[in-house]
């Protein structure tokens, strides 16, 4: 089989592969077995998390090689259980963080902010909720948080309604990032110019899949990119309407079977 004879397909974890309780389905866990086991298929975990957060979901599922694009596209993962833990970053993206800190913190005086250090855990200007981060958690200043190139900032603003948060973020119009506003009053800032599909088009090159045999499965704003990336764009049921919009087509939601729905498709 050659390369371009295999299929890409990129699947966002939080919503798509397990629901926000951390739920991973049956029927969705038989349909990523089968997945798995397609040699004809190359499965990429296409995630917001952080590496080592991605990594467990990949361990649970049972994808132990392969890729795994993660922080919204800044950092790409190898898994090979040759490699200590199982897995090595592969490439990372980062910036100069100093500029978007200052306007974050101007606009959302009281937000947790938060920045990744990959592979390890995260530098933070006060503690995130239970159970939001992982790795080790560092509680720093401001200064401290932004005096290096990171692959990304979080913002994290528990005070305000998720759409006000949204509208302040699109109203700074900040210099050189790329963002995505998640659900719950949470921002991703990352390099300018890095998405998901970003890296997955670096990755679909590195791999030699055909672009014509790529498909995306996501339900967040952060997918948006990936979809419209992919040859088949493949939204959620549960998904906002500029999801839907941005996809090729809608499956079910991930309660009632949407996701093995798509990837029993391509078995």
């Amino acid at each position: 089989m050659t390369p371009e004879e295999r299929i890409l397909i990129a699947l966002d974890i939080d919503g798509t592969l397990l629901t926000w309780g951390g739920h991973l389905h049956k029927h969705a866990e038989r349909a990523v077995h089968r997945v798995i086991a397609d040699p004809r298929l190359e499965l990429v975990l296409a995630t917001g998390r952080s590496a080592h957060s991605a990594m467990g979901v990949a361990r649970r599922i049972g994808l132990d090689q392969g890729w795994a694009v993660c922080s919204n596209g800044s950092v790409t993962v190898r898994l090979d259980p040759a490699a200590a833990n199982g897995w090595e970053i592969a490439h990372s993206v980062t910036f100069d963080a100093a500029p978007a800190v200052a306007a974050i913190r101007l606009a959302f005086p009281k937000a947790r902010l938060a920045v990744e250090d990959a592979g390890h855990g995260f530098l933070v200007t006060r503690q995130f909720p239970d159970g939001e981060l992982d790795g080790i958690v560092t509680v720093v200043d401001d200064t401290q948080l932004a005096a290096r190139p990171v692959t990304r900032v979080i913002v994290r603003e528990t005070d305000l309604d998720p759409a006000r948060v949204e509208a302040l973020v699109d109203e700074l119009q900040l210099p050189d990032v790329s963002y995505a506003v998640g659900w719950t009053g949470w921002v991703d800032l990352n390099p300018p110019g890095v998405s998901k599909a970003s890296a997955l088009e670096a990755l679909r090159r590195r791999l030699g899949v055909a672009q014509g045999r790529t498909v995306a499965i996501g339900d967040g704003g952060n997918d948006i990119t990936m979809l419209r990336w992919a040859a088949r764009g493949v939204a959620m049921g549960g998904a906002r309407p500029e999801v839907k919009a941005a996809a090729d087509e809608v499956t079910g939601t991930i309660n009632l079977g949407g996701l093995a729905r798509v990837l029993n498709s391509l078995v």
